[in-house]
């Protein structure tokens, strides 16, 4: 059958089978679309107006022309669309915030560092840091001024152990939405009421120290501990796993010395503006939690491979490489064919587990689809990986919220507004575990499967390189048009049906056989 190849800025090929025509070869010819006999994207075309949507936006979807399918066998390659630069480096810190190495230097200088979270709610709370091995008067003095007056040590669970400071609220210690405090204390030796700068100094001294005991100090007190949480910004985004993570970063202690800054005139939480302007006010470097993440992510080996083993399948032989995160013991896989060789130009997918579409055919989704086809697409190539990550339910909410986005969708919400409406991020994915199998496994440089950007964002740097993009399009169905399509339009999602403007003509569309 003949293809219409379709010139698009973001699909510079896309390739569609239409069965029924009133349009000439000539027509199309005029409209920049070519022929092409490559088994590529084949769809059943049916729609009047192809305008970036995978189906008409009429309220009214009984009036909207029936939804086309696609019988995605391969797709084409789009290069340039992503560009490996140094936008994705772990190195370089994000936008106007200084970089890691930046608040190393200022740690080991007996400086501070500001410390950002993200504003993923638009909110952002910013904290002065310092290691607690180098706390002074002048220092405990300055954080008492610009702070919220809550002095808080970062300790790791094992010191607070041997200091035998139990948490305040032991139930809450999985929650790891919200600081872990233990029960506050005083230096007993060398303080008088424990408030003052200098007696708070020399109980956050006492503290880092490796010596002290427990009965060095005094309960309750001034001064509050704090549980950091093993594997750190790994583990939880806080403040508290950032300080004490860029103390051990620096090579000193791995006890922090942190507190909230506020505004001076309403004592509100300090904006990202004067977090900034307080930053170069005192020459203190600011730094983001994400770019601490990243920069961790990148130095850390944080899976082990645990077993290797000869996979065969309805789709021909692989290698299967398993690997177990020694952050929270989740076991990934990798799905290897071939030699992977130098590692350079290699097929890649990164899958993202799901259950109800990988193993009993969830309709909702095109997830089993996509895992179906990037294994043939590997095949036909004779060598290329899909790393399969688990622990990505539901984009990361977990296989039982999951099912509760499906009830709320079939009351009306889409697949983003459902997961926000159960307290989770529209995505809250993390592929740096990929990206590290992917650079154990050999691969160096990558033409990724996805239509998902957002991949190929959380997949540079890591010492790899996408050099293309494979788009990856499967039957657009009754059941997953509207998941589709919001992935589409909230998430950067690209599919086929990106088009720029009407293509009118295309009703029941065919090139004849005999014009082949």
């Amino acid at each position: 059958m003949d293809c219409i190849v379709f010139h698009h800025p973001l699909f510079p090929r896309i390739l569609i089978n239409c069965k029924s025509s009133n349009v000439s070869h000539d027509q199309f010819q005029s409209l920049g679309i070519g022929k092409s006999r490559n088994r590529a994207c084949n769809f059943t075309c049916s729609a009047e107006n192809l305008n970036g949507s995978l189906f008409n936006n009429s309220s009214d979807e009984s009036s909207s022309p029936p939804i086309g399918t696609v019988d995605a066998e391969i797709t084409q390659e789009t290069i340039g669309f992503f560009v490996s630069d140094a936008e994705g480096d772990p190195d370089r810190p994000s936008s106007r915030y200084s970089s890691i190495e930046q608040a190393l230097t200022s740690l080991r200088q007996k400086k501070f560092v500001i410390v950002v979270d993200d504003d993923d709610c638009g909110v952002v709370e910013g904290n002065l840091v310092m290691a607690a091995s180098h706390a002074s008067r002048e220092a405990i003095a300055f954080m008492m001024k610009h702070g919220s007056g809550i002095v808080s040590v970062g300790m790791k669970g094992e010191d607070l152990e041997r200091l035998k400071l139990p948490l305040m609220t032991p139930e809450n210690e999985d929650d790891s939405s919200a600081p872990s405090f233990t029960i506050t204390v005083d230096a007993r030796v060398g303080t008088s009421t424990g408030v003052s700068a200098s007696d708070r100094a020399k109980t956050v001294l006492a503290l880092s120290s490796p010596n002290s005991r427990p009965e060095d100090f005094r309960r309750p007190g001034h001064v509050f501990p704090l549980k950091y949480r093993n594997g750190g910004v790994l583990r939880r985004v806080g403040h508290t796993e950032a300080s004490v993570d860029l103390v051990i970063q620096a090579g000193l202690s791995p006890v922090s010395v942190l507190s909230s800054i506020i505004d001076k005139e309403d004592g509100s939480i300090a904006s990202l503006d004067t977090l900034r302007k307080m930053a170069s006010d005192h020459s203190i470097p600011i730094v983001s939690i994400t770019d601490l993440i990243r920069y961790r992510r990148k130095r850390e080996m944080l899976v082990e491979r645990t077993a290797i083993s000869g996979l065969p399948t309805k789709w021909g032989s692989f290698q299967v490489h398993c690997y177990r995160s020694k952050l929270d013991g989740m076991e990934h896989l990798a799905i290897v064919k071939g030699e992977i060789g130098n590692g350079q130009d290699i097929l890649v997918r990164v899958h993202s587990e799901c259950l109800t579409g990988d193993i009993f055919g969830s309709k909702r989704c095109d997830c089993g689809n996509q895992l179906d086809l990037a294994m043939q697409l590997i095949v036909q190539a004779g060598r290329g990986v899909v790393v399969y990550l688990r622990g990505h339910e539901g984009r990361g909410i977990g296989l039982g919220h999951k099912l509760q986005a499906y009830n709320l969708q079939d009351q009306g919400h889409d697949t983003v507004q459902a997961n926000i409406e159960l307290g989770f991020a529209a995505d809250a994915r993390e592929y740096g575990i990929g990206a590290q199998i992917l650079r154990d496994i050999g691969v160096q440089t990558m033409r990724l499967m996805t239509n998902n950007p957002a991949k190929f964002t959380g997949l540079k740097g890591y010492g790899l390189a996408v050099v293309g993009r494979v788009p990856v399009m499967t039957p657009i169905t009754e059941e997953n048009k509207r998941y589709l399509e919001t992935k589409r339009v909230k998430m950067g999602h690209v599919y086929g049906s990106d088009l720029q403007g009407p293509l009118t003509g295309f009703t029941k569309s065919t090139i004849d056989e005999e014009n082949e």
